[in-house]
């Protein structure tokens, strides 16, 4: 994992940085359509993103200004050698210190495996991991039925806002016109967290302090799935197996 980063010139730039960059990428994708919200944003948080931060009236959340955003922010994890893969990763700002946003973009993407099927895994390295998320998060044990992805995705901020100092971490899944089921899973999860509502579609974790703990979810602009960034060249190549 590479801790050397460049600035983007246009959403495109987000295809390479992709686990499966010819794949993923495609108009109405949730990898498409995040990148065409964050780069529009131009140089801020997406504003209904500020909105819901702004909603929830606590201190911590409050005037969050963005300081960088980092396309597929990879954090290890013990338990293998596969990073937990953070969509966007924002880092961001108020008079109370830093805030570390993970945002886990949507479309028709559900949230993967469940943690029964991850229980099931006969990898002495899976098991590994799915202890230390359970002790990290400070739950005795999730239910089958929870998703997998979501443990790692909040684990992923938690670790990276110790990383920087922050007083603030957020696990914020940004649902683009999703499946009223994607919304299911999350309060299913929030709730094993034992996460209280603060305001509409954001939770706090009390458990958690130095840094506070959110869960969040909301609600992006649909028209960005409609929205379609060309390939990178390398890309095109690829595909076609020829250069244009």
């Amino acid at each position: 994992m590479k801790k050397i980063f460049v600035p983007t010139s246009s959403g495109t730039d987000w295809q390479q940085l992709l686990a499966k960059p010819v794949t993923h990428w495609k108009q109405g994708a949730s990898a498409m359509t995040a990148a065409a919200a964050w780069e529009a944003a131009n140089g801020a948080l997406p504003p209904e993103i500020t909105r819901v931060l702004e909603s929830s009236r606590d201190p911590l959340l409050m005037g969050q200004q963005l300081l960088a955003a980092l396309p597929e922010w990879q954090v290890p994890l013990p338990g293998g050698i596969t990073t937990s893969n953070t969509d966007v990763l924002a880092i961001c700002r108020n008079e109370l210190g830093l805030c570390i946003i993970g945002v886990e973009a949507k479309v028709l993407e559900d949230f993967g495996p469940l943690v029964s099927s991850k229980r099931a895994e006969a990898s002495s390295g899976q098991g590994e991991r799915l202890a230390y998320l359970h002790s990290l998060l400070g739950v005795d044990r999730f239910d089958d039925s929870i998703r997998y992805q979501l443990l790692h995705r909040t684990a992923s901020a938690l670790l990276t806002a110790r990383d920087f100092h922050a007083v603030a971490a957020v696990m914020l899944v940004q649902a683009f016109d999703t499946p009223v089921a994607r919304r299911a899973d999350f309060e299913a999860f929030r709730m094993a967290m034992g996460a209280r509502e603060v305001a509409p579609l954001i939770y706090k974790v009390d458990s958690f302090t130095g840094p506070a703990l959110y869960l969040a979810w909301c609600d992006g602009d649909s028209r960005f799935r409609d929205v379609a960034l060309p390939s990178a060249h390398q890309f095109i190549v690829e595909t076609t197996g020829t250069s244009t």
